[in-house]
């Protein structure tokens, strides 16, 4: 039994290294070529956040919610952008560490975890400077509950590993699936509630956009945000479900196909 403890106390240590130097890899590969580095992570949607609060300042009064545009945008965009980031880092993992995957010591398992700390980690951080940033700044005096904010975290980064799981086996399995999966979800910066609230909504088209699971992520956010809104039709369960039936299945199809696809390509 001792042999057996040792050798998964080594296996466990060979695979936190590993991972750690595929972060490491990443880090330098995405952030270290570009001038300011990280530094671009923030001032990405401090732009995106700023031309939304201009133009929509210019055409309505106040925000659907609350009386700050800024805040408001960002309680929509920076979760609908954890989960874009995530799941299009993740879906090309197995392209993007090809080359080392042909060791042993490195697995698919390993590239997809590397992927999502180091790009959850950074959309932690991104949301976390901007949010509370834009708070102090403006001085908006909400009152945050900590458990909602958490929950929608979990609920971007959950949702955003399993569409990245799942579109990493059929990106590298169909060439095509990536044009293809960019037509299909284009409107979604557009549906996700990111720019309005789903009870200013017809009833027909709120019963049509509750399927869309990036709803739920932004109602929920905006209830840890804005005290007085509660977003009753938000459901986690959903969107958990969604995310753990996701996951499965491109795990499923990973260990059964990730050889082939790897020589294939």
């Amino acid at each position: 039994m001792s042999f057996s403890a040792a050798g998964l106390h080594a296996r466990s240590f060979k695979t936190f290294r590993t991972i750690f130097a595929l972060m490491m890899r990443e880090m330098v590969t995405t952030y270290g070529r570009s001038p300011g580095g990280y530094l671009w992570a923030i001032l990405e949607p401090v732009g995106g956040l700023t031309v939304m609060s201009i133009a929509f300042s210019m055409a309505f009064s106040s925000p659907a919610l609350g009386n700050n545009f800024p805040l408001f945008y960002a309680t929509g965009f920076l979760p609908f952008m954890m989960y874009s980031d995530l799941a299009g880092k993740l879906g090309k993992s197995l392209i993007f560490s090809k080359p080392l995957l042909f060791y042993p010591s490195v697995t698919y398992l390993d590239a997809l975890v590397a992927r999502f700390l180091l790009n959850g980690l950074t959309h932690l951080m991104v949301l976390y400077i901007l949010l509370f940033s834009i708070i102090t700044i403006f001085d908006t005096g909400n009152i945050l509950t900590y458990p909602s904010i958490l929950n929608a975290v979990c609920m971007a980064l959950a949702f955003g590993f399993g569409v990245g799981v799942f579109n990493c086996f059929l990106l590298a399995r169909f060439s095509i699936w990536e044009r293809v999966w960019g037509i299909i979800t284009r409107p979604l910066f557009i549906i996700s509630s990111i720019f309005f609230l789903m009870e200013s909504l017809p009833s027909q088209a709120r019963d049509i956009l509750w399927y869309n699971p990036l709803v739920h992520i932004v109602g929920v956010m905006r209830r840890g945000v804005y005290a007085t809104y509660d977003a009753t039709w938000a459901s986690p369960i959903y969107v958990y479900g969604i995310s753990m039936v996701l996951t499965f299945i491109g795990l499923v199809f990973l260990a059964r196909y990730h050889r082939e696809l790897l020589n294939s390509r």
